[in-house]
């Protein structure tokens, strides 16, 4: 069984965000994305959330917004969620750390509000009650609405732990998983990631499962990039052929994005994109002008900033007068260096050719110094560049603070800004658009179309609009006319004007809370730690989390909770909401046998008729939290004299920058000098982060902004609770609008030449507007329905799905299967043979109908039976009572429907003229590599030769074709008593048996 539920992402175009869930037989549950919109709703989240107390694992694709931007939400906010195991790879893992760490310091509606309901009732969900807190885009709710408190964004420690969760994996590598710890039993489940293109470390996910193999593929692209390589349907990078790879091919299943699906690729491919690109920037920089490039901040900025920092150093070695030597290039994004520090350490997962252009970078380096102070002049201009790695910048400058950013907005010079996000909706490519939109000669070059519907598919109130959404609606419409302008090819560049119109949209900014939002906000607080201090009393682990400033302790629920306890929170909150709650006090009722530690000089208390916990004194034995390897090590406890005196100074000092109304618990006080060590060593870990992130990218000049200048901290650097200010902004642009497809996705022809070669029983188009959805459909249709050139459809087409979020599809595999009962005789015969971890038998036997007589009971309830006990138990001197057996009616077997068939051995005079005379058949996969590991434990000498030839004792050599068939071949020997005649022999037999063992022969008779 196989059933298919997009969450988000189905024929969606408001929405980017992708999230699937998979169901596999035996109620494993799959996750595949956390994704989430520019937007930030939490009402996306909440068909989630119903999930996620059954779900088994989840897997992560690319490290985009749309793909992995809730992941934190999630686990910060869903008590579960932490304790499902999270698979991805480590380019994702590392890079997705990066990207929401830029997110929740740039976006403030990244940290949802806070909920309403949490105040008026405080057992309510998080989710539920977030529907009543989102504000309208007009931004109309009242300033002091509980609404627009935000909660407190995850910290940098936070995300980075909660990325330390996901497990990696390599690419072609199989995985069994571990289930989470409230799932069934995953049955030999095997996940395996092979590269999606796209990003680095992208992936497309097979999973088997079963006599289910299917095939997850959304936002690949087959196209070789700069940086990219692409997807691995033929193979991976630099591969060549006609046929997609084995495990790949004839899914039960494939599960593909139509983002994309109707565009057609660009003639010239990637080198006519990158100059189109450049004769772009060329006419902006020639008049003067400046190009703004909104990117995003982790993933797709690596295959600009490559291209363009090789076209910088290009126009540099060029002897004529380039007018890109006139203009700057600039990466501006909060979290640059780290990004582009962690590019460098991950080499091996793009690219050919960036593997072979840092060996030169290294081999010029070392042969650079050997002749150092060698060198004339001269041949230092020449040379200059080939010491530099693919990601090692000398022209490209990065900015990582607001106010760097604006005193180079500010330069008239001409210069080219990369900065985070494409949306324009955060970060700062919106603060560029600012000071840039009123240039006439400056240029807003968009690399990702940015599609709008006025309405979401979920629900019908209108979807706050990005400003980036609109702009490109400006884009399409070339309301105010194109200006053409000659490429270095000849052909003509299209420059939309904008007509110097103003751009009204809702601009949201951070600001500290006043007076009654504080208390608002501390009685919040308040209500979820008598939340955690009941479940901790009841026997439930402490979290220690630092979720809040105002707040150390845990603001979620217990991962041990049961039924049980959720129901008594539920009736204790009940009964908060209608306390009073400036004390938010409990009676000695409430506490039940907690009061023995909530209350002073109480030691006794009444448990006659009391059931559970209530019979128990309440004390919770610490648990020491440990590893494989044993007891954690604390760092703090081990840490100098003077660290200690630092971080004591430390702690004084943030004592005394305690806001006024802010009240700590009387165990913080006991437990100051621990925290403090933590805070310490906290803050030394991030000063360490910070250093390394603030590292200049090269040698050569000072192209980064390590530190800022006094004076120049950000505005909205403020520690502490904050809310949403809504306020009415309006921009006249007068730059031009352009754009050039850096987004790296399939296009229509990849589309329609790969699906078919992968041959799916089931087709589920998923990641598009409907639009491009229902086209793909009916182009799909036609390649794989219609077989050798006939004029109708086979009977085996493949079935295409074109779910919407929310429809569930049963896609599971076609097979005529049926359940049937073995007998005993019949399973005593059975020879089992294991391939790896399935077990293949062959069989044959007679089909019987179900027994009418099927469990113990009714054969000690038979007549029979009844008349044998009593003859047993009857003495000489008692006479035997008669037992007359009284007609009875079939009964229906009411508690145990579950009868059937019985497959049984078949008699003697049937089995010589019924025995199968069909050939034998072998069943299973061998792997060349384990064959040859094999052999070399076994003595031979094994070895690979050419491509895909293992070569053994140099006799015989062993083949895979492209249809999994293994071919054996012996050299030519002589004949005869000759010891090469002998060798190669035994090394046949030797193979071919080796062969064997790893199949399965399944008998014909």
């Amino acid at each position: 069984m196989f059933t298919f539920t997009p969450l988000l992402g189905a024929q969606s175009s408001a929405s980017k965000a992708s999230q699937s869930i998979l169901e596999l037989d035996g109620g494993v549950k799959i996750l595949v994305d956390v994704g989430w919109d520019d937007t930030f709703d939490p009402l996306d989240l909440v068909e989630l959330e119903k999930h996620v107390s059954t779900l088994s694992l989840i897997l992560l694709t690319h490290a985009t917004p749309s793909h992995i931007g809730a992941y934190v939400h999630c686990c910060k906010t869903f008590p579960l969620f932490t304790q499902i195991p999270v698979y991805a790879t480590s380019p994702v893992i590392a890079l997705g750390r990066t990207l929401l760490q830029d997110v929740y310091e740039s976006a403030p509606l990244a940290a949802t509000f806070l909920p309403k309901a949490s105040i008026s009732e405080p057992g309510a969900s998080t989710s539920a009650a977030s529907a009543a807190s989102v504000t309208e885009a007009d931004g109309s709710a009242d300033a002091t609405s509980a609404g627009r408190i935000l909660l407190q964004p995850p910290t940098t420690e936070e995300i980075a732990r909660y990325f330390a969760l996901i497990q990696p994996l390599k690419y072609s590598q199989p995985h069994q998983p571990i289930p989470s710890p409230f799932s069934p039993p995953l049955n030999g489940l095997t996940l395996t990631a092979y590269n999606a293109g796209h990003t680095v470390g992208g992936t497309i996910w097979h999973i088997q499962h079963g006599m289910e193999s299917i095939v997850y593929a959304v936002d690949w692209n087959q196209a070789r990039e700069s940086v990219v390589a692409g997807a691995a349907w033929f193979g991976g990078s630099g591969a060549s052929g006609t046929e997609v790879i084995e495990q790949l091919r004839k899914p039960t299943a494939l599960i593909c994005s139509t983002r994309g699906g109707d565009k057609f690729a660009l003639p010239g491919g990637r080198k006519k994109r990158d100059e189109i690109l450049l004769d772009m920037i060329r006419s902006t920089l020639v008049k003067g002008g400046t190009v703004l490039i909104p990117t995003d901040t982790s993933a797709r900025v690596l295959e600009l900033a490559y291209a363009l920092e090789h076209a910088w150093r290009d126009a540099a070695r060029d002897t004529q007068d380039d007018v890109l030597k006139r203009g700057g290039l600039y990466l501006a994004g909060r979290k640059v260096n780290t990004t582009m520090r962690l590019a460098r350490s991950m080499l091996e997962w793009m690219d050919e050719s960036i593997v072979r252009e840092f060996e030169a970078a290294e081999a010029a380096d070392t042969a650079g110094q050997n002749n150092d102070g060698q060198r004339s002049d001269q041949r230092q201009g020449k040379t200059d560049n080939k010491g530099l790695g693919p990601f090692t910048f000398k022209h490209l400058k990065t900015v990582e603070r607001k106010k760097k950013l604006e005193q180079l907005l500010n330069d008239p010079t001409p210069k080219v800004i990369l900065a985070s996000d494409s949306s324009l909706d955060w970060g700062f490519a919106k603060e560029s658009l600012r000071l840039l939109a009123g240039g006439e000669n400056n240029l807003l070059l968009l690399t990702d179309p940015l599609h709008y519907s006025k309405f979401s598919d979920k629900h019908t109130d209108s979807h706050r609009r990005t400003l980036g959404s609109m702009i490109w609606q400006w884009y399409e419409e070339r309301q105010d006319g194109v200006a053409l302008e000659k490429g270095s090819d000849g052909e003509m560049l299209e420059q939309v004007h904008s007509g110097g119109r103003e751009l009204s949209w809702t601009d949201i900014q951070r600001a500290p809370l006043e007076a009654g939002e504080q208390r608002l906000y501390q009685q919040y607080l308040a209500t979820k730690r008598q939340f955690q201090d009941t479940a901790q009393a009841r026997g439930q682990e402490n979290l220690d989390t630092a979720a809040d400033a105002l707040d150390d302790r845990s603001s979620t629920s217990s991962e041990e909770s049961d039924s049980e306890q959720q129901g008594r929170v539920l009736n204790f909150s009940t009964s908060l909401a209608h306390s009073n709650r400036n004390k938010l006090g409990l009676s000695d009722e409430d506490l039940g046998v907690n009061v023995l530690l909530r209350r002073k000089n109480v030691y006794d208390y009444d448990v006659r008729g009391k059931k559970g916990r209530e019979r128990m004194f309440p004390y919770v034995a610490p648990r020491k939290k440990g590893d494989e390897y044993g007891e954690i090590i604390r760092p703090e406890e081990y840490l100098r004299a003077e660290e200690r005196e630092e971080i004591d100074m430390q702690q004084r000092r943030t004592e005394s920058q305690l806001k006024l109304g802010q009240k700590r618990r009387w165990d913080e006080t006991q437990s100051a000098g621990g925290a403090a060590r933590k805070q310490g060593v906290d803050s030394t870990e991030r000063k360490d982060t910070d250093m390394l992130d603030n590292l200049s990218m090269t040698d050569i000049g000072d192209d980064t902004d390590t530190a800022a200048a006094p004076g120049e901290e950000d505005d909205q650097a403020f520690e502490g609770p904050a809310k949403a200010i809504y306020e009415k902004a309006t921009l006249t642009i007068n730059a031009r609008l352009a754009f050039v497809d850096f987004t790296g996705l399939h296009d229509k022809r990849s589309l329609e030449m790969l699906i078919p070669l992968i041959q799916p029983r089931k087709l589920i188009l998923v990641g598009g507007m409907k639009e491009e959805t229902m086209a793909l459909a009916t182009e799909c249709q036609k390649l794989l329905g219609v077989k050798t050139g006939a004029d109708a459809p086979s009977p085996t087409a493949a079935v295409i799905f074109t779910p919407t979020n929310g429809e569930i599809i049963d896609a599971s595999v076609d097979t005529s299967a049926w359940t049937v009962k073995l007998s005993n005789n019949l399973v005593r015969r059975l020879k089992w043979q294991h391939v790896r971890t399935l077990g293949v038998v062959t069989l044959t036997g007679q089909l019987k109908a179900p027994e009418p007589v099927s469990t113990d009971e009714d054969a000690i309830n038979s007549p029979n039976k009844k008349q044998k006990l009593v003859e047993e138990t009857s003495t000489p001197e008692q006479p035997t009572p008669t037992f007359q057996p009284q007609p009875t009616e079939p009964q229906q077997t009411t508690d145990k429907p579950d009868r059937y068939p019985v497959l049984d051995i078949l008699p003697p005079n049937m089995a010589s003229g019924t025995r199968s005379m069909t050939r034998p058949l072998h069943v299973g996969d061998l792997r060349l590599a384990d064959l040859r590991k094999i052999m070399q434990n076994a003595g031979h000498k094994a070895e690979f030769r050419g491509e895909g030839t293992l070569l053994i004792d140099g006799f015989v050599a062993v083949r895979k074709s492209g249809t999994g068939k293994i071919e054996i071949e012996a050299a030519a020997y002589q004949a005869g008593p000759s010891a090469g005649f002998a060798q190669g022999a035994g090394s046949f037999l030797a193979v071919k048996q080796k062969i064997y063992e790893g199949l399965a022969v399944v008998a014909g008779g």
